[in-house]
């Protein structure tokens, strides 16, 4: 197997702290990256999910019905906390 060299630009924290955690594996970086590139090839693809962080469906509903609240004149609202605190002491 003919082997070839590339750089890659890093944060040089994270580099660090990439090297601390693999040779606590047993492993250098580049025997790391080798891993994750054989993994690629492997599964046709990132070896694990990339995606963006969305709210699941409970959070989204939950964010609906504040909105609805929030607009819904007949509903009482607050100006702040400590208002809304004494109305729940009453």
């Amino acid at each position: 197997m003919a082997s070839t060299n590339f750089s890659v630009r890093m944060d040089s924290e994270i580099k660090k702290q990439c090297e601390t955690l693999y040779g606590e594996l047993g492993m250098n970086l580049t025997t790391a990256i080798n891993v994750f590139l054989r993994q690629s090839l492997r599964v046709g693809g990132f070896p694990f999910e990339v995606r963006l962080d969305q709210p699941n469906k409970e959070t989204i509903a939950a964010m609906l019905e504040a909105e609805r609240i929030a607009k819904d004149p007949s509903i009482k609202h607050y100006s702040d906390v400590e208002e809304a605190l004494r109305e729940l002491k009453r």
